[in-house]
């Protein structure tokens, strides 16, 4: 199996980025691949940009990413309540080349954020747009107050409820392909 990481996230501090490379860590795949979205950066999508650009090859790069994975781990940050700017631009873009973006491909869904919600907002608004866009999404995980219940120097979440709640998602994950 191929995995495939990353976070809806601009930021190079990236806590969301921090929790997507441990998810990944803990999934037995005989390959896989952290991104980062500043890698894939774009102008903000629109018709007229779309008309003076055409397709963007880095679109093309994030859907060749996706295509070659088995499985996508992807932890979504949250501004002002939804989505970052950044995830929904790649994407938006590399939905003109390819409608199924995510490619039908199994998802494990995450959030995090500093504060006691966890980026919910943000896994509820991917909750119902990736899966217009082809992502299966299989599980989702939250962890709340970031700081708190994640040790950085460690690589790993260290309020051992959380920590066992995520390790029981990926024990029951379903990792097959559908369609």
């Amino acid at each position: 199996m191929k995995l495939l990481a990353f976070a809806g996230s601009s930021s190079t501090q990236s806590i969301n980025k921090k929790l997507a490379t441990y998810a990944a860590g803990l999934i037995n795949a005989e390959e896989k691949e952290i991104i980062d979205l500043n890698d894939y950066e774009l102008p903000l999508f629109s018709v007229d940009k779309e008309k003076l650009i055409g397709a963007p090859p880095i679109a093309r790069l994030f859907l060749d990413k996706i295509e070659w994975a088995d499985m996508l781990v992807i932890s979504v940050a949250e501004h002002n309540a939804g989505m970052t700017v950044a995830f929904k631009n790649i994407y938006d873009w590399a939905s003109r080349q390819k409608k199924l973006v995510f490619d039908n491909k199994p998802v494990l869904l995450l959030s995090t954020s500093p504060g006691g919600y966890g980026a919910k907002n943000a896994l509820e608004a991917a909750k119902i747009s990736l899966p217009r866009y082809g992502g299966d999404i299989r599980a989702t995980f939250s962890l709340p107050k970031f700081q708190e219940n994640f040790d950085v120097e460690a690589g790993q979440i260290s309020n051992k409820e959380h920590d066992d709640a995520l390790k029981e998602i990926i024990r029951n994950f379903d990792y097959e392909q559908k369609g």
